[in-house]
């Protein structure tokens, strides 16, 4: 095995705070078992888990004077067998481990193993827009398969390039849902429409639950039409989009995730 030099103290808290997030990171099972496979001595399983698998890290780094422990950790822990049907949460931790590892011209890729990429030196202003708005949503609770779009290289320009393919993304989730093969409007109404739907966001009993049902199927519709079709045969560049707007709108977005996830 090939010698990585050591993480700094920066690096190895990044790492561990992107594996071990209170709401997204590994579970403290999955700590365990990941710090097991890579070799890594559990220290403080008591801690917290980003603590947790700091401390863990940075004392076998400093007992071999390698990096090596920190790239089995990532290695096991971003194993893409044990993300099957959580694409966005591999996506979302991929992402922002490899905004460290970048620093050091690697990157993790999707097949699970390492690549060489040119070294960054600086952070760049696309990383840290992505950055801070994924902090405000998290902030916010917004659902984890909206917050997967808040990568630099989908930031680059402005806000735009985010929000759309969060938009898009609940049409794919429709379509994953119900097997239909429609998009927008007419994807939303085989999904929710009628007096028996694919999908139920509620008990749809009452003359009240039905009005909700149409009301959400509306919604979508509304955020679809009003972001997508305007802007369709337009350059992404073109419409600069504030960031309050695209909380609000990746806000929104994360409303409907959740709504289609409880759909029965």
């Amino acid at each position: 095995m090939n010698s990585h030099k050591i993480f700094t103290e920066g690096e190895l808290e990044s790492i561990a705070r992107a594996l071990g997030d209170t709401d997204m990171g590994l579970k403290g099972s999955e700590i365990a078992h990941t710090l097991q496979k890579a070799w890594v001595h559990d220290i403080s399983p008591e801690m917290t888990k980003w603590k947790r698998i700091y401390n863990a890290l940075v004392t076998q780094q400093n007992e071999t004077q390698t990096g090596n422990c920190v790239i089995n950790f990532i290695h096991y822990a971003l194993a893409p067998t044990r993300y099957v049907g959580k694409r966005s949460l591999f996506e979302l931790r991929r992402e922002e481990v490899n905004t460290v590892l970048a620093f050091r011209g690697l990157q993790f890729l999707p097949s699970g193993k390492f690549g060489i990429v040119k070294k960054a030196n600086t952070l760049t202003e696309a990383e840290h827009r992505a950055n801070e708005l994924r902090d405000k949503l998290r902030d916010r609770d917004v659902h984890p398969d909206v917050i997967v779009y808040c990568r630099a290289e989908l930031l680059q320009d402005n806000y735009f390039h985010a929000v759309l393919e969060a938009v898009k993304s609940i049409d794919s989730k429709l379509k994953s849902r119900t097997g239909l093969d429609a998009d927008g409007s007419e994807l939303y109404d085989a999904a929710f429409g009628g007096s028996t739907p694919i999908l139920k966001i509620n008990a749809f009993h009452s003359k009240s639950h039905r009005s909700e049902q149409r009301g959400f199927m509306n919604l979508l519709k509304g955020l679809y039409g009003t972001f997508r079709n305007p802007t369709a045969h337009e350059a992404r560049i073109e419409w600069d989009m504030a960031k309050e707007d695209a909380l609000d709108l990746l806000s929104i977005a994360s409303y409907a995730h959740r709504r289609i996830d409880n759909a029965s």
